[in-house]
């Protein structure tokens, strides 16, 4: 707090800068021209001197640094309560697996308790923030995928004003799309290069996922489409029934979009995985296809063009990592930045909101140093939660 900018190294980019620099004394400042986008103006010349107006553009700059230092404060609370209920709801929705077989009606009343809430939060949201999630332990399995497609799909139904009865439907359904895997067997699961008895093992997890939650008394017809068909696609090569188009009911063909997305974003193989950003253009460019195109408009809209991981470069040439991207203003997202000389666990977050930089293009995680990504994304996962606000 002992001077007015965010950070030590920033692009002056009006004159109340350059008058809050020359009232902090200062003898010099280093410039890099290279990283500039203007020319220096020429010197004025029989200069009249004029009334020193300094101390206030001073004031009004620290005043702002205040007040977005505050704000960077209410997200990091922000963004470590939506990583401790991430890892709760993740932690009830593996109980509900496990009782599906022998509870039923305990897993039934738990999973809807888990809708419920996010359903509810979303229906009277007027704003909703998407949280990139840091978790201490990072868990790669069925739970977090779980969570991960309930709440892009939820944010697709959001999106595309759903009713209410249909989100729960929706959030319902995604929770428990996969099911089913439970039982294939591991090695089937992992296997990238399945032969065609493998595959078709495999492709049979829709079904089996049927006979998993048959015993849960009146669970909507919905929910059980969505299990059945979310393999399903537009062109009519999906399965495991080829249904075309429209054919394939709808809450169904939300799911396949977030499933297919997380998987991009998560797969069994670390090296294989797309950057958020990469995801969506490969949703787009190459499988748009097979996928509804008023969903997948949809789906873009509710995540936009920096979805929560993405890596950006801003407009003064640094790197930074999305770990926040709102609704209301999807271009100006919250960045973690990369700074070797602060400490990870206390790492800038720029409010692109409320500050000078921009976001100029994002970047593909192999068109970086290594050190940039051991920093921002140690984990290399991608996990997502949602808060929503009136």
């Amino acid at each position: 707090m002992e001077h007015p900018f965010l950070r030590n190294r920033f692009r002056i980019s009006n004159v109340k800068q350059i008058q809050a620099l020359r009232r902090m004394g200062l003898k010099s400042i280093e410039w890099d021209p290279q990283r500039s986008t203007a020319q220096p103006l020429p010197e004025a010349r029989d200069e009249v001197e004029e009334d020193d107006f300094t101390q206030g553009t001073l004031n009004a700059l620290l005043d702002n640094k205040r007040d977005r230092v505050e704000r960077v404060r209410e997200a990091r609370d922000s963004i470590a309560r939506c990583a401790r209920l991430f890892e709760q709801e993740t932690g009830s929705i593996r109980q509900i697996f496990d009782e599906l077989g022998a509870k039923p009606a305990d897993a039934n009343v738990h999973s809807r308790a888990i809708v419920d809430r996010l359903v509810g939060n979303l229906i009277k949201a007027g704003s909703v923030a998407v949280h990139l999630v840091n978790l201490k332990k990072p868990d790669v399995g069925a739970p977090n995928h779980a969570m991960n497609v309930m709440v892009v799909s939820l944010l697709i139904g959001k999106s595309l004003s759903l009713p209410e009865e249909d989100m729960r439907c929706l959030g319902l359904g995604a929770m428990l799309h996969d099911v089913g895997l439970s039982e294939i067997p591991a090695r089937v699961q992992r296997n990238a290069n399945r032969n065609t008895t493998d595959e078709q093992f495999y492709r049979a997890h829709t079904g089996y996922g049927l006979k998993v939650v048959a015993p849960i008394k009146d669970l909507p017809i919905a929910v059980k489409n969505v299990i059945a068909c979310h393999h399903e696609t537009w062109d009519g090569k999906g399965y495991p029934n080829g249904l075309v188009g429209s054919k394939t009911p709808k809450l169904a063909r939300i799911v396949a979009i977030a499933n297919r997305y997380d998987n991009l974003c998560n797969p069994l193989d670390p090296k294989t995985a797309l950057a958020p950003s990469e995801a969506i253009a490969h949703l787009f460019k190459k499988e748009s296809g097979a996928h509804d195109p008023e969903i997948l408009g949809a789906f873009v809209k509710a995540l936009g063009v920096y979805p929560p991981g993405t890596f950006v470069m801003l407009n003064d040439g640094s790197y930074g990592l999305v770990i926040e991207s709102r609704s209301r203003d999807l271009l100006r997202p919250l960045v973690m930045l990369y700074d070797v000389s602060v400490p990870r666990s206390e790492a800038l977050l720029l409010d692109i909101q409320g500050a000078d930089e921009t976001i100029q293009n994002a970047v593909a995680p192999r068109d970086l140093p290594r050190e940039v990504i051991e920093y921002l994304a140690p984990q290399g996962r991608v996990d997502f939660y949602l808060e929503a606000s009136t």
